[in-house]
């Protein structure tokens, strides 16, 4: 399987809302040509069958998990960011985060990450989808009560005041 900066971990919030909203199919796109990589702990959360145990695939997965899951995991909660974070460290690969602690610990530890919202401006930028998909995307996750900082509408105006896109 390739690894490197051209495979995306994607967290359980981003992929969810993506999904919940039908827009998956859009996907292939967003991601520019990318491989995309879902962790078994995200697949974990996605089903909502939380274990008390991370379910990795290799040793140094398991250990990079533990320093993430010491400092991320709170009860049921964030086991998918520390998925994404060991597994983009160990196969340095770009987590698709947008939970704020998760990417300070991805910066700290130097694992490239993306939110969501750079991911689809990118996918703007490099003509794989249009401005009005791009919008209708952020409209639809809005839709679904995921966190976004603007409102309906608003992706445009927002995303060229933060010179996200052209």
């Amino acid at each position: 399987m390739p690894n490197g900066p051209d495979v995306l971990v994607f967290d359980t919030g981003p992929l969810s809302h993506i999904a919940k909203q039908g827009w998956l199919g859009a996907l292939r796109f967003i991601t520019n040509g990318s491989r995309a990589v879902i962790p078994d702990t995200v697949v974990a959360e996605l089903r909502a069958g939380l274990n008390n145990r991370p379910y990795l695939t290799s040793p140094a997965e398991v250990a990079t998990f533990a320093t993430f899951a010491s400092f991320l995991v709170a009860g049921n909660r964030n086991w998918g960011e520390a998925g994404v974070l060991a597994y983009a460290s160990v196969h340095n690969a770009t987590a698709i985060i947008d939970d704020g602690p998760a990417r300070k610990a991805a910066k700290k530890y130097g694992i490239p990450c993306r939110g969501t919202l750079g991911l689809v401006c990118d996918a703007v930028n490099h003509g794989h989808i249009t401005v009005e998909m791009a919008s209708a995307l952020a409209d639809d996750l809005l839709e679904s009560e995921y966190r976004l900082p603007f409102k309906r509408g608003d992706f445009v105006p927002w995303a060229k005041d933060q010179g996200l896109i052209r």
